[in-house]
Formats: structure tokens, C-alpha cells, sequence
């Protein structure tokens, strides 16, 4: 299989089947020249450089039912919180004196931050920290929408495509959740001039490796600048509670093929990642991925933000500890800039 790792790398396409096989290869030798090869591949984008995220995750107040995620609309039991403007104003002021210049806004879709009220928040951290980059992950929003927080100083918009596979969207998400919808959202973002992430799980409840197959040709056509893969993780309150949690070999496995596909892409090394395994941030680095998000949230809210069991909240992963995350990369060769980070392509 090198030959093929090699092709992917050489012209960033490869067959299907060729595909199929990385993603399902457990051959140890292949990983590892996934990994090297990946790496080579993110450095000459990018160098020794990873780039660092200040996760603000405002709401868990979310009025859709996805099936697998912890603060679904019907789950009871979830203690539920909003941040005020000042507060992200807050978290905002203690991320940028520690280095961070990338802000990432992300909750559920929770009606009570109206558009107005967005624009409000997008708009005063955009006066305040100019040189930022802001981000959102609110999930699916009109156009017009869209275009407001963009013109209000919002750069980035993560929005997980989740599947390509619309029935198997279907397995994921209510009735009242179209797959078409989410498509066309991402489309929008792309148009109106977002730097757009999409991704999806791996190893959640019925996922093949043709389905991942499917997600790989997606990306692939819509080329967005950043990609987020991280391992299914279940949770207690959700219908998936009883399913079993995502391989992290192969979520690393798809990280290098984005990697080679998408050179110049932005690919975090997920906190799910982290999560399932505690080395997750270096792994992940090692197998292509150039991007961590530190959470700067509140520490007394980042228990209530649980989309799956365990969540990590602590140690490297969050934004207080950011001198310890640096020496970590650090010890490992890495470079930890004071800058955006933005996507490196054409």
C-alpha cells in the first residue's frame, strides 16, 4: 500500500478502492508511513508551526435532537447555561494575553442568540481584538444570516457536514433535520468568502468504510480550507448510549489521508480525539494535524458543555494551561506562533 500513500501524496487522489484500503488497513507499517508521510506534507504548508484555537463555548441550549449528542434538545438532564456578552468578552480578554488570536465561538443552535444579538457579540470582539480571527460553530443559519456575521467581523465558520450520505444522515439526526440543508448551508458559508470547515465522526452507530469513503469524495469537492475528524464517543443521556466508541487508530488513519488530499488544510487535533486517548494532540500532530483549541470557556460551565461522555476540560486541554500545551509541542519539536494561523492555500 506505500504505492498508493505515495500516489495520494504525488497528485492528492487515489481510486476508490485504493481509499478503502487506508482507511481500513490495521497494518502497523502502513500507519506509520501514513504518519510520515502526512508530515511531510503539513510542513511544507506549514513548517514545525500548530496553531492554537480559543474555544468560548457560550451556549448548550440547542433546540435540535441530533441522537448522539449530549445536549440534545430532549435531553433533561443536561444542566443547561448562556454567557453573556460580557463574560465572552471575558474569556476573550484572558485568551488574547496568553497568546491567542483565533476565537472560537461554538454552542448549539439556541434561538435565544438572535441574529441581532450575534452581530452584537461578533461585532464588539471584532473592535476590541482587531488583529483576531473569529470563528463560529453555530451550526445551520440562513444565508442572510451568514453574510450579517461575516460583514460583522466573523472570518471562519466550522459547520460539520457529518455524512455525505444523506439515509445515513437520516440514522444521525430527527425527521425535522434535512441533510440537504446542511449541504446547502456549506455552500453558502463558501460563497459568501468564509474560511469553511466541515467533518465528521468516525465509528459512529452503523458507519462503514464505504460511508467514510463517501465523506473523503465529499471533501475532496468541496475543498474546504479546515477539516474536523474526531472518533464517535457516546453519551449516557442520548439513544446512542449503548453504542461502542470510534476506533482512534482510524480516525489518525483519516487524518493523514485529508492531510494528503487537502495539503494546505487546517486540521485540529480534536478534543475527542484527546479524549479517547491521552495522548490525542500529539497524535493527532504526528498523523497531519497542525491545529488544538484550548477551551477558554468558564471553567464553572465546561462540565455542562457535554456532547459525549468524559469530555476532556482539563490539563493541555485547557486554555489556562497553555504555557503547559507549549512546552509539550515544544519537547516535541514543534512551534507554537502568536498569530491567526489562517489556511495557507491559493
Amino acid at each position: 500500500m506505500r504505492n498508493i500513500i505515495q500516489k495520494l501524496m504525488r497528485t492528492q487522489d487515489a481510486s476508490d478502492q485504493e481509499l478503502l484500503q487506508l482507511i481500513q488497513t490495521e497494518n502497523r507499517e502502513i500507519e506509520q508511513y501514513l504518519s510520515v508521510c502526512a508530515t511531510q506534507v503539513r510542513e511544507r504548508s506549514y513548517g514545525n508551526h500548530i496553531y492554537i484555537r480559543g474555544l468560548i463555548e457560550f451556549t448548550n441550549y440547542c433546540k435540535n435532537d441530533c441522537l448522539y449528542c449530549g445536549i440534545r434538545r430532549s435531553n433533561a438532564h443536561a444542566y443547561r447555561y448562556r454567557l453573556t456578552k460580557e463574560e465572552i468578552l471575558s474569556c476573550c480578554h484572558m485568551g488574547y494575553a496568553a497568546g491567542f488570536r483565533t476565537f472560537v465561538l461554538q454552542g448549539g443552535e439556541d434561538p435565544w442568540f438572535t441574529e441581532a444579538r450575534m452581530v452584537d457579540i461578533i461585532s464588539a470582539i471584532h473592535k476590541k481584538y482587531p488583529d483576531c480571527a473569529i470563528t463560529l460553530s453555530i451550526g445551520e443559519k440562513s444565508k442572510s444570516e451568514y453574510q450579517s456575521y461575516f460583514d460583522a467581523g466573523a472570518n471562519r465558520y466550522l459547520l460539520r457536514h457529518e455524512t455525505a450520505n444523506e439515509s445515513y444522515y437520516g440514522i444521525l439526526h430527527p425527521r425535522d433535520m434535512q441533510w440537504k440543508v446542511r449541504m446547502q448551508c456549506l455552500q453558502d458559508l463558501k460563497e459568501i468568502g468564509y474560511q469553511v470547515g466541515c467533518g465528521m465522526m468516525v465509528g459512529s452507530p452503523k458507519q462503514t468504510p464505504e460511508l467514510l469513503l463517501e465523506d473523503l469524495r465529499y471533501i475532496q469537492s468541496l475543498q474546504p480550507h479546515m477539516v474536523g475528524i474526531g472518533p464517535f464517543l457516546p453519551h449516557h443521556d442520548t439513544p446512542f448510549r449503548m453504542e461502542h466508541t470510534g476506533s482512534a487508530k482510524q480516525t489518525l488513519r483519516l487524518l493523514s489521508i485529508v492531510r494528503l488530499m487537502l495539503p494546505h488544510v487546517l486540521l485540529p487535533a480534536t478534543t475527542a480525539l484527546k479524549t479517547k486517548r491521552s495522548d490525542g494532540h500529539i497524535k493527532g500532530i504526528a498523523f497531519g494535524a497542525n491545529v488544538i483549541m484550548p477551551n477558554l470557556s468558564p471553567q464553572e460551565v465546561r462540565k455542562k458543555y457535554m456532547i459525549y461522555d468524559n469530555k476532556a476540560i482539563s490539563g493541555e486541554e485547557a486554555g489556562e494551561q497553555i504555557l503547559m500545551l507549549k512546552h509539550t509541542l515544544q519537547a516535541h519539536g514543534y512551534d507554537v506562533p502568536c498569530h491567526r494561523g489562517d489556511w495557507k492555500g491559493d
